[in-house]
């Protein structure tokens, strides 16, 4: 292992590990989850209109999402336990102290240090349940890291729902002590630096395998972004306001808890019969369900299992290709982990507008079917996948 940490005594704190990193996982998307139900009262506090604040979210997600590979090489230079334990902790005073500053400008500028305090932690955290983790044991430590970041996404916004922007900074304590607790809680993690590594090193990583790894989840985000953004578009194409706008919490909330255990389960599967076996079947046994999905209505009695299977087997190979990219690039794992995660994430929000516009030239229904055909095209670039070593040399 290229760390200072010897190879032991990362093992025999691998547990304690996962459990903090996936803790710290779950408070950082919680902070981040916060901007999205708080967008109307920064509009009436700040006096902005709706498309301005729309400005807030893509700051945030480019931020939080597109600088993340960038931000992963940085942790091949630095101790990961600062980026790791303090990461969270911009993202808390970020989105904490969105009521007290001074114009849109400066709140601009204070959305995006959250954001990059999230891209700060997210590599760096995968990082450490890769090193933390025994060879066989991957797939559950990282789906387990994947999950808490959902379980801290449906929290956020009923954690603003009991604050209001003034009141917001009494959670900022809470993001410190975490941060503090996580640095004293996890080794340090420096790379071996005997042999620097060159801007051809790096570009080497988004070359052969990981780079046709990294357009599936592309296409598999894609399918998933376009699913939650166009279900209430979709519920009131056949329902009247109210009844659809009822369904919709419900029907996201199943998904995405759904989700998280399918990501687990996933994840522990890919350690015993293959990470490729688990992206091809996941991926081609969504699609017609799926699609059912689509054209079901939430008075059938089958809507809400289906949506939790669905929900279960699109994500459960994100945990996979995450520790997929990882094993296929061991001596860059953060910046591995930081392309399957918030840059497939974040190219695939930007290629959102697509399916948008297609949906207004068609019908929602129709333009979410579209975004499932493109799982069709994810399924054939994982039979080109190998399978990748499950090295101990990982750093």
């Amino acid at each position: 292992m290229a760390t200072r940490t010897s190879g032991q005594a990362v093992a025999l704190t691998g547990l304690s590990v996962m459990v903090m990193m996936t803790f710290s996982h779950a408070m950082n998307d919680m902070w981040t989850s916060l901007l999205a139900p708080l967008l109307p009262s920064i509009r009436d506090t700040y006096q902005v209109s709706i498309g301005q604040t729309g400005i807030l979210v893509a700051i945030l997600s480019f931020a939080g999402s597109m600088l993340q590979p960038l931000l992963g090489a940085v942790g091949d230079y630095i101790d990961r336990r600062w980026l790791a334990a303090f990461g969270p902790v911009l993202t808390a005073i970020g989105l904490t102290l969105i009521g007290y500053v001074p114009n849109f400008f400066m709140l601009g500028a204070l959305i995006m240090l959250g954001g990059l305090g999230s891209a700060i932690f997210h590599p760096a955290g995968a990082a450490y349940i890769a090193m933390g983790a025994n060879p066989h044991q991957r797939g559950l430590f990282v789906s387990i890291f994947s999950a808490g970041g959902t379980v801290g996404m449906a929290f956020g916004p009923l954690i603003a729902a009991q604050f209001d922007l003034v009141s917001l900074p009494y959670l900022l304590p809470v993001g410190i002590a975490v941060g503090v607790l996580t640095f004293f809680m996890i080794p340090s993690a420096v790379q071996n630096r005997s042999q620097p590594k060159t801007l051809r090193d790096y570009i080497s990583v988004f070359q052969g395998p990981l780079r046709w790894l990294w357009f599936m989840s592309v296409l598999r985000s894609l399918s998933s972004v376009s699913y939650s953004s166009l279900l209430g578009f979709m519920l009131r194409d056949r329902f009247d306001q109210a009844m659809a706008d009822a369904h919709v919490g419900p029907t996201l909330a199943v998904f995405n808890i759904a989700s998280a255990v399918g990501g687990i389960i996933g994840g522990r599967i890919s350690d015993r019969v293959g990470r490729t076996v688990v992206l091809r079947s996941s991926i081609l046994s969504t699609i017609p369900l799926f699609i059912g999905l689509v054209l079901s209505s939430p008075l059938d009695w089958w809507y809400y299992p289906l949506t939790a299977v669905v929900g279960a087997m699109v994500m459960a190979n994100i945990p996979v290709s995450i520790v997929t990219a990882q094993e296929y690039a061991p001596q860059h794992i953060a910046t591995a982990s930081a392309m399957m995660m918030g840059f497939a994430w974040g190219t695939s929000g930007v290629l959102y507008p697509i399916i948008g516009s297609l949906a207004d030239w068609t019908s929602p229904t129709w333009a979410m079917i579209a975004a499932i055909g493109l799982l069709l095209p994810a399924f054939f670039i994982t039979v080109r996948l190998p399978e990748p070593e499950r090295t101990t040399t990982i750093g």
